[in-house]
């Protein structure tokens, strides 16, 4: 084999460097080119977005501002309803406790007035009873007792009862 030299041996490494150099230049070239393509590619698409994306952006923005004021007007429309309907809201309540309490007042006169005309019926019903029972058991005690004078002046001496047991049954209890 021969024998390398430093220079030689240097010259190689120079020739491999340079080489690598070259090598890397050109992969870093590729990269280059392709990260490029891919750029312009990218620039592309995003500009294809935002020429569809624009129009729709600008409408949107158009409208939001036409229907700003409009919403807002409604908003407020909705806040008077809202405080109006409070306000009803607090004067029917108010009106349901007058009706409620008229009411209650009115059912306890009602109630006073049937329970006095009750009353009222519960006396009467009690004389009259007491008025026509008096004399109706009067006329029964008179009838009761004509009765008993007629029966026993019908049927003539009275019989005398026949026993019902004898002496022997004295001790016998039933």
């Amino acid at each position: 084999m021969t024998k390398l030299d430093p220079t030689t041996i240097m010259l190689i490494f120079v020739g491999v460097t340079a080489a690598a150099i070259v090598l890397q230049t050109i992969i870093l070239l590729a990269i280059f080119v392709s990260v490029r393509k891919a750029a312009r590619g990218v620039k592309d698409e995003i500009e294809d977005l935002r020429s569809s994306m624009m129009p729709i952006i600008y409408n949107s923005r158009d409208l939001f501002s036409r229907l700003a004021p409009k919403v807002e007007a409604t908003v407020d429309d909705l806040s008077a309803i809202a405080q109006g309907l409070r306000a009803q809201t607090a004067d029917v309540q108010i009106s349901a406790i007058e009706i409620m309490d008229k009411l209650r007042r009115q059912t306890t006169r009602v109630d006073r007035m049937f329970t006095t005309v009750l009353d009222a019926v519960d006396r009467a019903g009690g004389f009259v009873a007491e008025t026509v029972s008096r004399p109706v058991r009067q006329i029964s005690g008179l009838m009761s007792s004509m009765k008993a004078i007629i029966e026993s002046l019908r049927t003539g001496p009275p019989i005398e009862p026949r026993p019902t047991h004898t002496p022997s049954d004295k001790d016998m209890f039933v």
